[in-house]
């Protein structure tokens, strides 16, 4: 694969505990590209995102990560947090005895500074002088998240179902801070309109999704079917979607890749 691209996974093959999840995986993610990651609960979707950011608990036993045409197998979560890789997690956990507002400020001059004007954009304001997601409910939780990696702007986002346990109210608001994250709308912006940065500002994106919710708020330039710890299919997000919805992951499995040449 080019080592132009923003992200490039070469082969993975990771073990948690001794057991392998990721069995050969490759992909590899344009600078400002989105691509969202379909497959069944335990197929190693999140497994492959917490490698790409490198947590300890994910061995690396094959294959390669680079990042902005550096490798970075080895490299810490704090290496590639400066980098510029960030994720917002599926069940981010709870942190007593430590507000939102000093999670996130902590050190950084500049990020006080935009963290009222952020979070009030997120309609996330209440929550910055509470305990980290303490008494949160799932939408609530996801917010916080969402203004933290906002706040870091990582070049290429990782988000792990940022639609799971967002009711309908709050999945505008989820959906809204997705594109802000993503550099489709600026904070300031008109929520009506995804599209108010410019396109050299666009971050890429990972996203895990179930039900395809985000992509009625985000557009999505590649779509990939994960299944046993390897990618079975990629292409157009939306057909891949339909295709699950209609026929499961085990029809996606046997003709949806090599209906469009991208089964292995």
């Amino acid at each position: 694969m080019a080592q132009d691209k923003l992200l490039v996974v070469e082969d993975l093959h990771v073990s948690i505990g001794g057991r392998e999840v990721l069995k050969g995986v490759s992909l590899a993610i344009d600078h400002g590209e989105i691509h969202a990651l379909f497959g069944p609960n335990g197929s190693g979707k999140t497994t492959l995102l917490n490698s790409i950011m490198g947590f300890s608990r994910y061995k690396v036993t094959k294959g390669r990560i680079f990042f902005k045409g550096k490798e970075i197998t080895d490299a810490t979560i704090d290496e590639r947090a400066r980098m510029g890789v960030g994720i917002s997690f599926q069940r981010p956990p709870t942190v007593k005895g430590v507000t939102l507002r000093s999670l996130i400020s902590y050190g950084e001059k500049k990020l006080k500074e935009e963290l009222d004007k952020t979070a009030t954009g997120l309609d996330a304001a209440q929550f910055l002088d509470r305990e980290v997601n303490a008494g949160l409910s799932g939408g609530e939780m996801k917010r916080t998240e969402m203004l933290q990696i906002i706040l870091q702007a990582p070049e290429l986002v990782c988000l792990d179902e940022p639609e799971s346990g967002v009711d309908l109210e709050n999945m505008a608001l989820i959906g809204r801070a997705s594109r802000i994250a993503l550099g489709r709308e600026a904070i300031s912006g008109d929520a009506s309109c995804p599209c108010k940065s410019r396109r050299a500002d666009y971050r890429a994106g990972l996203v895990i999704t179930h039900t395809g919710q985000i992509m009625d708020h985000i557009y999505v330039d590649k779509g990939h079917v994960l299944m046993n710890g390897e990618i079975v299919c990629s292409g157009n997000a939306s057909e891949l979607l339909n295709e699950i919805r209609a026929h499961g992951y085990t029809e996606c499995f046997r003709c949806a890749g090599c209906e469009r040449g991208g089964c292995k």
